[in-house]
């Protein structure tokens, strides 16, 4: 009797160990691969940099100041959207910042207005709409971009009209820009990138001068040609498309 009881028992422990078992392994929670990374959506994020470059105050009168250096920072914001097939990534991009890039001379020879002479050009603010085009490895991005550029430029010449010609004024102007640059992803959403473009904002007209001599004072339109090397550095965030859509509903 004894035998036949330690039987059952073992036989009962024996399935329940199996129920037990398949019970675990129906419940066990299913294997799921980690997301890959994509490059693909939309970003915005905060940059700042340094600019250095020329600008050229010339007339209609055959005044040229000469070629002189122009320096400063920028900072601004950036908005864009990349899309990523395979490991080719293309993008657009768009940017504005407020910029303090400026310089001054007194001319080829002195030839400037004012006492002391003096011609000044500075980039105030710059805005860009560019085309991206980049190969990933893995979560590092470099690219090529280049585009449109719209830029603040403000120009002066001189002091008073006893001390030559004079005049002031700022215009908003078209130009290009090419570069190319550097992204890495950080934790979550975040990136970082460093980039160079260089800007031609053209030869432009900014501001009229007016000439004192010879009699009667006469106004001319001067023109400045500005070009500048930027370097930048700049913090991105991407959206999931998953949350812009719970965003938006």
């Amino acid at each position: 009797m004894r035998k036949i009881t330690v039987g059952i028992a073992a036989t009962v422990a024996l399935i329940a160990t199996r129920a037990l078992a398949a019970d675990l392994a129906v419940k066990a929670p299913p294997m799921v691969p980690p997301p890959v990374f994509t490059w693909t959506g939309f970003y915005i994020g905060v940059e700042g940099g340094y600019g250095w470059g020329n600008a050229d105050q010339t007339d209609a009168t055959g005044f040229d100041s000469g070629r002189y250096n122009v320096s400063g920072g920028l900072v601004g914001g950036t908005l864009g959207y990349n899309w990523q097939i395979n490991q080719f990534v293309l993008g657009l991009e768009g940017d504005g910042s407020g910029a303090w890039i400026r310089g001054s001379t007194a001319g080829a020879f002195g030839g400037c207005g004012g006492a002391p002479p003096q011609c000044f050009s500075e980039l105030q603010a710059l805005g860009t709409f560019r085309g991206r085009v980049g190969v990933a490895f893995g979560n590092i991005l470099p690219f090529a971009t280049g585009g449109l550029a719209v830029g603040s430029i403000h120009g002066s010449e001189g002091t008073t009209l006893a001390a030559g010609a004079v005049g002031s004024g700022s215009a908003t102007v078209a130009g290009w820009t090419v570069g190319g640059g550097l992204e890495a992803k950080l934790p979550q959403n975040w990136s970082i990138k460093a980039q160079y473009l260089y800007v031609d904002l053209g030869n432009q007209t900014i501001f009229n001068d007016t000439i004192p001599f010879p009699p009667p004072p006469a106004v001319v339109g001067q023109r400045i040609r500005f070009t500048t090397n930027i370097v930048q550095a700049g913090l991105n965030y991407k959206f999931d498309l998953g949350s812009l859509a719970m965003v938006m509903h």
